[in-house]
């Protein structure tokens, strides 16, 4: 589970002396509607001076050296993050073993995932769409981290439930192929179906000998204080970010 502390989720697990992790709400920024206040995106039709002092108002909260932004593409590439990329990486991860820099993925119904080293030598990122789930992402940045699968503990954060992710029979099909028919049920619609994005995460992440995975239980499209591309269609994104204390 989480909780939210002034403007921020926190993970409730055991690593929060070593991993410093937020996903961000809406609330608290310099951007005006339909992107109020606290929206992180510069691709979504957003100011770029209140993006970026938003950017830049995370980064000194959280007291971090930098913070690594990626250009997301629903893919599964990692990256290596020790210190800032020029330019914004095409990626879907990333993960860094230096301290006080931060790692972050944008949200806005899709499933951040921070992975762990359970003593704190390494962190990192995923943003999990359907298609980044089902094609790898997880595995690749599991694999890119270079630690023990046992030795490491996740966080999902906020996302689009199953009781609110409503899809149609091509994305059912690809999670039939990729073998997460369990996280599938027929949906209210005929011809629709429900999809539990976070439940496929935590699915894969077990399979890959994640020791401890942790759900936050929030819902991105129920919750006022989260944006939400399903529910508000123009709208910002949150950040997940992830750092080594």
């Amino acid at each position: 589970m989480s909780g939210i502390v002034e403007r921020w989720y926190l993970p409730e697990w055991s690593l929060g002396d070593r991993v410093g992790v937020v996903t961000t709400t809406r609330l608290g920024g310099f951007s005006n509607p339909p992107y109020d206040s606290f929206n992180l995106a510069t691709h979504v039709g957003d100011e770029s001076d209140a993006v970026m002092a938003n950017r830049q108002r995370l980064r000194q909260e959280l007291a971090l050296k930098d913070i690594q932004w990626l250009e997301q593409v629903h893919g599964i590439s990692i990256i290596a993050a020790d210190h800032p990329t020029p330019g914004t990486p095409v990626a879907d991860g990333a993960w860094t073993d230096q301290r006080q820099f931060g790692v972050a993925v944008l949200t806005a119904d899709c499933v951040p995932i921070v992975v762990a080293a359970d003593d704190g030598s390494v962190v990192g990122v995923a943003h999990g769409g359907w298609r980044g789930l089902f094609n790898g992402v997880l595995s690749e940045l599991v694999a890119a981290m270079q630690a023990t699968p046992a030795a490491l503990s996740a966080w999902i954060g906020p996302a689009i439930s199953k009781a609110a992710y409503e899809v149609g029979e091509d994305v059912a099909e690809c999670a039939r192929a990729a073998g997460r028919q369990d996280a599938l049920c027929v949906g209210r619609r005929r011809g629709r179906y429900q999809l539990d994005l976070p439940r496929v995460a935590e699915s894969q992440l077990a399979e890959l000998g994640v020791r401890q995975v942790y759900q936050s239980g929030i819902c991105s499209l129920g919750s006022p204080q989260t944006y939400s591309y399903r529910r508000d269609g123009v709208t910002g994104r949150m950040a997940t970010v992830a750092w080594l204390r």
